[in-house]
């Protein structure tokens, strides 16, 4: 009898695998392959590879199949180079006219990105006429473009984004009829809006961002079988209304044209762009009402305009998908618009700078909002107590409003936030210290409100705010000494590695350039915005209140601070020798309290300090040598009779008893004196599938009255 055996799944699968892996090999030894480049091919590549006074390609030499180099794809049968990827890699020079990488003439897709090439394109490009794809994402090549571009009939993608080409963009591109992809933003292309690309047929995404194209806009000779779906003009000198015409492109889905001039109303026909999911007309002069058909829309940012009121909508608001509606600096009034609860989708509302008033309605609990802005409008009443599901909530801005009562204690569910503003209000309540258990808390803003009593609430078990780095809560009420152990445990101020930390408001970036909240300074009653571009920023304002007793040393341990304010208060006692380990300190103000002693000597060690105010306390002794205090103007220094060393900085004429009266031209002198402002590096991110984002700080002092400003 044959014995029966019984076979699992994985034995089946198994010995399909074998088979088949057992006849591809066959097939393979039967059809070989060739991958051999030819010699022209090669000598082509070598000849390119010796153009540049680099070595990065050590890949490329004759030992080897050139098929096989790094960034070389050819032909499996013909031999032929078909593609050419160099990547961020500085070959530093120019392209050269008879260069070897123009012989390379079966190229269907050549990429020279960020490669630091400058100088013009030579017009032998036109030679690789069978090129699909073209990419040269991040350089700094200039001139014109060539007209033998004319050449590149096959080109489908063409890409020259982040160069520095100053030209009108030549009217022979309008023969590329199989261009789908045309990306040329970042450049200073001139002239007048290249209404001859838009009759491409097979046109589907152009970027034209950041140019310098100018006058009106139009469509007319649009082809009707135009496929485009995406068109960003954003940040060139286009003016005059948005034409009709642009309902020709019935499969657009994302139209930026913001950073303008535009005028007039939005029109009508926009409607019938039933595929259009992002639209942005932020930063331009347009007015009238909002149209109710662009409520279906995902993303809608009219931003810096001088809309005034809203259209009706035959929609079903509670469907729409809008995520993203940016109102933000138009001449919107009147109470907050209920049909926005509506939106159960939304994810990101901006109505600030506008002149809504009244109660800021409960229904909007109804959204689990991840940023909310309402600042610098006329809302009045209390803050309802709408958060318990503000898991997702990463900022709020409330600022410069009205409101009154306390703080809704809901804020505490409000596990992921970053960033929280209400300054500029009527709150009247205690310190909040239940906020310092929020695990991502990085801005705290409380200044300008009716806050009173002692920082330290002994019922609340520790004092938190580990991830804090901006803390602001100048002219309240707030008043007691500050334990000496206050500051221990705020761990991304004392950490070296909060300076370094990328996670810091990277959340914010999740809707590029669709957002701009903001922190405040008033500069002569006038509220003044400045852009926020350093993402290290760290910095405490305790100005302007009642606190009193000894400077903690714990001040000691915030290593990471640019900013100290303490200013305005009734701290006595010495100064706290461990303000010189603050080495990353850039402004220090102590003015208009009552300390005794010294200076810290060990004070002009501190090579970033470049503002200094020790004026109007009871300071005694030299005023330290270092660079940084020789530098100040003699005004911080003031008040302390017993203070010696000013006349060495305010010449002779220093007399440390009087303050002598002046005319108003001098003391607004003065006054612009003591206004500084640095702007740092700029921090880019591009997540998702939006380009490009700028985050940072700038820091401002004026009569003691420091802030900081964050935009998008």
């Amino acid at each position: 009898m044959i014995p029966r055996h019984s076979y699992s799944f994985n034995d089946i699968v198994l010995t399909m695998y074998f088979l088949f892996s057992f006849s591809f090999v066959l097939h393979t030894l039967a059809s070989p392959t060739l991958h051999f480049c030819r010699h022209d091919q090669r000598n082509s590549l070598l000849e390119f590879k010796q153009e540049f006074p680099v070595n990065y390609m050590s890949s490329w030499n004759k030992s080897s199949d050139c098929c096989s180099w790094e960034g070389v794809t050819c032909d499996e049968r013909s031999g032929k180079v078909i593609s050419l990827y160099i990547d961020n890699i500085p070959l530093n020079n120019s392209l050269k006219p008879n260069s070897g990488l123009f012989k390379l003439q079966f190229l269907q897709n050549l990429v020279l990105s960020s490669c630091d090439l400058y100088g013009q394109i030579p017009s032998s490009i036109g030679n690789l006429t069978q090129l699909n794809t073209l990419r040269l994402t991040d350089n700094h090549l200039s001139g014109k473009i060539p007209v033998s571009f004319a050449n590149l009939t096959k080109l489908a993608t063409l890409h020259l984004t982040n160069n520095d080409f100053e030209s009108e963009l030549p009217p022979d591109l309008g023969g590329l009829h199989n261009l789908e992809y045309l990306f040329l933003s970042g450049n200073s292309f001139s002239g007048p809006f290249p209404t001859f690309l838009f009759t491409i047929p097979s046109l589907q995404y152009v970027y034209m961002k950041g140019n310098q194209l100018k006058g009106p806009i139009e469509f007319s000779n649009t082809s009707s079988s135009s496929r485009l779906r995406a068109l960003s003009l954003a940040g060139n000198k286009c003016d005059g209304p948005i034409p009709e015409s642009i309902s020709k492109f019935l499969d657009l889905n994302i139209l930026d044209l913001s950073f303008n001039d535009f005028i007039g109303s939005i029109p009508r026909s926009i409607s019938q762009l039933a595929n259009l999911t992002y639209f942005d007309l932020s930063h331009n002069k347009l007015e009238g009402k909002v149209p109710g058909f662009l409520w279906r829309l995902e993303v809608l940012k009219l931003a810096h305009n001088s809309f005034s009121s809203f259209g009706k909508s035959s929609e079903v608001l509670d469907r729409t998908k809008m995520n993203v509606l940016s109102l933000r600096s138009n001449s919107f009034l009147g109470p907050f618009p209920r049909w926005i609860c509506k939106f159960r989708s939304l994810d990101l509302l901006d109505l600030s700078n506008n002149r809504f008033s009244g109660s800021i309605p409960p229904c909007i609990r109804r959204n689990n909002f991840k940023m909310l802005n309402l600042g610098n409008n006329n809302f009045s009443g209390t803050l309802p107590d709408m958060f318990v599901n503000g898991t997702n909530l990463l900022e709020l801005d409330v600022s410069r409003n009205q409101l009154e009562g306390k703080l809704p204690k809901s804020l505490i569910s409000c596990v992921a936030i970053k960033f929280l503003n209400v300054g500029s209000n009527k709150f009247k309540d205690e310190f909040p210290s239940w906020l310092g258990s929020l695990p991502s808390l990085n801005v705290l803003i409380l200044r300008s409100n009716q806050f009173y009593g002692p920082l330290y609430n002994h019922h609340v078990s520790s004092i938190g705010f580990q991830t804090l780095k901006v803390i602001d809560i100048s002219k309240n009420d707030f008043t007691g000494t500050i334990t000496s152990f206050y500051f221990s445990t705020w761990r991304d101020m004392t950490t070296s590695n909060a300076l370094n930390d990328d996670s810091y408001m990277e959340d914010f970036t999740v809707y590029v350039a669709s957002y701009h909240s903001s922190m405040e300074m008033v500069h002569k009653g006038v509220y003044t915005e400045f852009l926020w571009i350093r993402k290290d920023f760290i910095a405490i304002d305790f100005s302007e209140n009642r606190f009193y007793g000894k400077i903690p040393e714990s001040i000691g341990f915030l290593k990471g601070l640019h900013l100290l304010n303490l200013s305005s208060n009734a701290f006595t006692s010495d100064i706290p020798q461990s303000l010189a380990n603050l080495t990353n300190l850039e402004a220090l103000d102590l003015s208009q309290n009552q300390l005794s002693g010294r200076i810290p000597q060990d004070l002009g060690m501190l090579s970033f300090l470049s503002t200094i105010n020790f004026s109007h306390n009871n300071l005694e002794g030299p005023i330290p040598r270092g660079t940084q205090f020789q530098i100040q103007n003699c005004s911080s220094f003031i008040g302390n009779p017993r203070l010696y060393g000013p006349e060495e900085i305010c010449g002779q004429t220093y007399v440390p008893n009087t303050t002598p009266q002046k005319s108003e031209d001098v003391l607004e002198q003065e006054d612009d004196e003591q206004v500084i402002s640095w702007i740092a590096a700029a921090i880019a991110y591009g997540p998702g599938v939006f380009c490009g984002l700028v985050i940072g700080h700038i820091f401002v002092s004026h009569k003691q009255e420091w802030f900081i400003k964050r935009a998008r």
